[in-house]
């Protein structure tokens, strides 16, 4: 006869929930996820940012084609930029298949993926423990803390979200398979896991995550010795199936090795890249500021104001810093250890905190910052379980403590709720982002760097220089600074200054492709054609996939007279862009020049179509036309040009020119 099994809690087996609870339960779980939803709704007029959303969504050739089946084989096989995550990639190709360049749809993509956590976080935590509002409390924390603004309105941070959909998806099925263990029910586990490692690969601490959950809330770990009928006098566990840690560990082997295997594949793929540094810091150095992060990270949860893009590295380290956050880390550790048979939750979410952040903490240091807001997405959930069930606990059976309690939840929630508000508002662009970076934060170059773009990219150029410089002052080795001081100059006509930082930008790191471009443009420019074709070969060898190396080295080759290898350029460049009204334009000029007018008509028309207001495009369309003997159509383009550029001598002789014809 089959045994009706208590579900896995911390209050042991828990009645048949009445059709009320179910609804409350229900009702929870939507006010939260639309909770969500309305605080985060002010990004669907909110724009990419300069930093990563290019290199991962607007210039990005395989993302820009949608979902095909090219993209598809290059997201399983790239290791662009040091990372493999495949689903990731897949992501952004779907949202851009769905929305083309509306990034403000980009951003209610990833809104809605941390909505969906969030509920499946509350559904999970209320099965597991028994407690709705507790539950409940550390969802809306999750959904709702300021820290947590950076990975849900960054579009290029698709992968967090994704990645925390696949954690939470993992432990739903984790829990089933504990309630009902069977080959088919690991599955559950184990595909979204996999999934998970493809969207990013922090979700490698999950199977640490899952022995914490062993010991609370669903207390399947043996704490003490079986008694001499050889069952567990550990009660509590689904069915009293409670086990020794090693059979804990060795059910979970699987995710171990795929773990394992994905951080090595990763650690390998980003030190290929160059994203690997330890700026000669020997690992006692990075020891100490790991632990000096796991403070901060703390510190900015309780009190989450002057948050950042980008923290600067603090590389020389104070020894009384360290020794304090040391202690405090050891500290709350051995508390939690000396409380485990109490509150276990307490130990659950401090290693829950510790053991997420591990990949991430600098141990291994990958880019230059000290922290990131990001990397506490799924940790906090630690702190956050240790507040839900330590706070209420702390008052025990006081009379007034439920009033209390639900007062200072209120105003917890209340306070995220502001704080989170006026967080997102910074991530409106550019701008608003690196602005306010400088403004909380001291000597942050990249900051400066940042700023400096979006300055550029409105055409305050003058204002762009100021803040590269800046950058420069405040780290002169900051490669990507110079490359953007030199594209300014040239924009400026500046053509020998630009020259200079340029060249200095690949000489402290030769392997960004577009340094390499604008130095080429520069060089094209200044009359040296034969190494301006070098820069662009180079770009290319860095980056086979860039529409722009493709497109200027056309424009070198044309300028160097080799026309039918500037034509075989820009076919490429339009085949990996094709919507570069550009690389149309100046392929109908060449095919033109080797008086193929017909295609060049056909590629001037594109030009056109892409961008209307294209006047050269008009008069290069109109001569074309007229040398076919078209002149009506060549006239009527002339005049569209005279339109847009009143000004233009050049359309108006071949206006006067096309309408003699007709005479």
């Amino acid at each position: 006869m089959a045994k009706n099994h208590p579900k896995p809690g911390s209050r042991g087996p828990e009645p048949p929930r009445p059709a009320q609870n179910r609804r409350l339960d229900f009702t929870i779980g939507i006010l939260l996820f639309l909770a969500t939803l309305a605080v985060y709704s002010q990004v669907r007029s909110y724009a990419f940012i300069g930093l990563d959303d290019p290199e991962y969504v607007t210039e990005n050739p395989h993302v820009r084609a949608g979902l095909t089946a090219d993209g598809f084989v290059w997201a399983f096989t790239t290791n662009r930029d040091g990372n493999w995550f495949p689903l990731t990639w897949l992501s952004h190709m779907l949202d851009w298949q769905l929305f083309g360049p509306q990034s403000g749809l980009h951003h209610i993509s990833s809104v809605l993926l941390h909505a969906l956590s969030t509920l499946l976080l509350f559904t999970l935590l209320k099965r597991m423990t028994g407690s709705r509002w507790r539950s409940a409390f550390v969802a809306f924390l999750f959904a709702l803390h300021p820290l947590h603004v950076e990975s849900v309105a960054w579009v290029a941070e698709r992968k967090d979200v994704l990645c925390a959909f696949f954690w939470f998806l993992s432990l739903w099925g984790y829990l089933l398979y504990v309630e009902r263990p069977r080959a088919a029910r690991y599955l559950l586990v184990l595909v979204p896991f996999c999934f998970g490692l493809m969207a990013k690969p922090m979700i490698v601490t999950l199977p640490f995550v899952l022995l914490l959950l062993d010991a609370w809330p669903l207390r399947r770990l043996q704490m003490e010795r079986p008694a001499a009928s050889g069952k567990s006098k550990q009660k509590g566990g689904p069915g009293d199936r409670v086990k020794p840690l090693a059979g804990l560990l060795w059910e979970k082997a699987p995710l171990f090795a795929l773990s394992a295997f994905s951080a090595a594949v990763t650690y390998v793929v980003q030190q290929g890249a160059g994203a690997v540094t330890s700026r000669g810091w020997i690992l006692s150095a990075r020891l100490g500021h790991a632990l000096i992060s796991y403070v901060a990270y703390l510190a900015q949860m309780l009190w989450p104001t002057r948050l950042a893009v980008f923290y600067p590295h603090p590389w020389n380290l104070s020894g009384w810093q360290v020794a304090t956050a040391g202690l405090a880390v050891l500290g709350i550790s051995i508390l939690v250890l000396r409380l485990v048979q109490r509150s276990p939750y307490l130990a659950v979410g401090w290693f829950w905190y510790l053991g997420t952040l591990v990949p991430v903490i600098g141990l291994v240091q990958v880019g230059m910052q000290a922290r990131a807001d990001r990397y506490t997405y799924i940790p906090l959930v630690g702190i956050f379980l240790m507040l839900a069930w330590g706070v209420p606990d702390l008052f025990g059976q006081w009379r007034q403590a439920k009033s209390l309690l639900a007062a200072l939840s209120t105003v917890a929630c209340a306070a995220c709720l502001a704080f989170t508000w006026v967080q997102i508002q910074n991530w409106r662009n550019s701008e608003t982002l690196f602005g306010h970076a400088i403004e909380v934060t001291a000597g942050n170059y990249l900051g400066y760097y940042g700023l400096g773009s979006a300055l550029r990219d409105q055409g305050r150029l003058d204002e762009a220089v100021s803040c590269y410089r800046e950058a420069i002052k405040i780290f002169p080795g900051y490669a990507v600074a110079y490359g953007g001081l030199g594209d300014v100059y040239l924009r400026q006509n500046r053509i020998e200054e630009a020259i200079g930082p340029l060249s200095e930008a690949i000489r402290l790191n030769p392997n960004t492709p577009e340094e390499h471009i604008t130095l080429g443009i520069a060089l094209d420019k200044s009359g040296n054609g034969s190494e301006a074709i070098a820069q662009m070969l180079e770009a290319i060898k860095l980056r086979p996939d860039s529409a722009n190396a493709h497109y200027n080295l056309g424009r070198a080759y044309t300028d160097a007279g080799r026309i039918p290898e500037a034509i075989a350029q820009f076919y490429i460049a339009i085949r990996l862009q094709p919507d570069n009204a550009e690389a149309h334009y100046n392929l109908g000029v060449t095919l033109a020049s080797q008086g193929n007018m017909n295609d060049a008509v056909a590629e001037f028309g594109k030009a056109i179509q892409l961008k209307p207001n294209y006047a050269g495009a008009h008069i290069n369309l109109g001569s074309a036309l007229a040398n076919l003997g078209r002149i009506d159509e060549a006239i009527a383009q002339f005049t569209e040009a005279l339109r847009l550029m009143p000004d233009s001598e050049e359309a108006r002789r071949n206006l006067e020119y096309a309408r003699s014809l007709k005479k």
